[in-house]
């Protein structure tokens, strides 16, 4: 259902077929596969970003443009502390039950909506405090900066690899923007 193509490794093959399989014998299980596979898609797009941007050179990457914005390395760490404030969060709120934590549905896909019209849009918009100008580097190298994000994509991966099924369909996360997403919202984020 969320793979663009077939999965070319037979972990992926396997999680998509018994992801398939258990989905007529229990919603939340497959719920679960789903969110498995959207983060493997969004894992492929980082290591293809990543490979595009190896092509470049530790110089090239930290200049700003003429306008003042950020660098593409700033950028990237811009991500990186986007990532992994929303992991340190999403752990922190996962100690609360789920039946009290709210149900994943129509507003959270509503929200998702936002967020994507909030991030293609044109305008500018201040970036929330924790990961704005004051928390990016001037300057960094392309190695460390892809080994940290690489780790960070590990610990979601953990992290979902390990969410209990009950958990699977609720709205833990709260964008700063637009509220309770549920976790597809999050890794679209």
């Amino acid at each position: 259902m969320c793979f663009k193509k077939q999965p070319q490794n037979i972990k992926r093959v396997l999680l998509f077929h018994i992801s398939a399989f258990l989905c007529r014998y229990n919603p939340r299980l497959f719920m679960l596969g789903s969110i498995l596979r959207r983060n493997a898609l969004y894992e492929q797009d980082v290591e293809q970003l990543l490979s595009e941007m190896s092509r470049y050179g530790d110089e090239q990457l930290n200049r700003r443009p003429a306008n003042g914005g950020w660098s593409a390395m700033q950028t990237m760490h811009h991500l990186i502390l986007s990532e992994e404030g929303s992991l340190q969060y999403a752990h922190k709120k996962m100690n609360a039950p789920a039946h009290e934590i709210g149900k994943a549905g129509l507003a959270s896909l509503w929200r998702s909506a936002m967020i994507w019209v909030y991030l293609t849009s044109p305008l500018k918009f201040k970036a929330p405090k924790g990961v704005g100008t004051e928390f990016l580097p001037e300057t960094a190298t392309f190695a460390e900066t892809a080994a940290r994000w690489r780790a960070v994509r590990a610990g979601w991966r953990s992290f979902f690899e390990q969410l209990p099924p009950d958990y699977a369909n609720r709205t833990v996360y709260k964008h700063p923007f637009a509220g309770r997403l549920d976790w597809h919202g999050v890794i679209r984020f």
